[in-house]
């Protein structure tokens, strides 16, 4: 598995996830549609970002030299520009994440 496919397969559940709270409604089913339509992840140089409705979910680890973490290893965001490097919240390329909605 890639790690843009990890990625992807993160966002899915992240929609996953957010379609699953509250009870079905027509209000909340517009919810559900803004917020599929304003979920999107960057990669740069050293991370993915992911963007869920102008706020950072967090971030995935995109290299393999990193001092402390490995390739597609999920941190919480402590900045717009930059995770929280304290510890992993999970590994996209091993399947094992949490994918809540609100947040890494």
């Amino acid at each position: 598995m890639t790690l843009t496919s990890a990625v992807e397969q993160l966002i899915e559940d992240i929609k996953a996830n957010y379609a699953g709270w509250g009870r079905p409604s027509d209000v909340k089913q517009e919810m559900i549609n803004e917020f599929n339509d304003n979920i999107t992840y960057t990669v740069g140089k050293k991370y993915a970002k992911i963007i869920t409705r102008g706020s950072v979910w967090g971030f995935v680890v995109a290299v393999d030299n990193d001092k402390t973490f490995a390739k597609g290893d999920v941190l919480k965001p402590a900045s717009w520009a930059s995770p929280a490097r304290n510890f992993r919240r999970g590994n996209v390329l091993e399947g094992k994440y949490n994918a809540n909605w609100t947040g890494a």
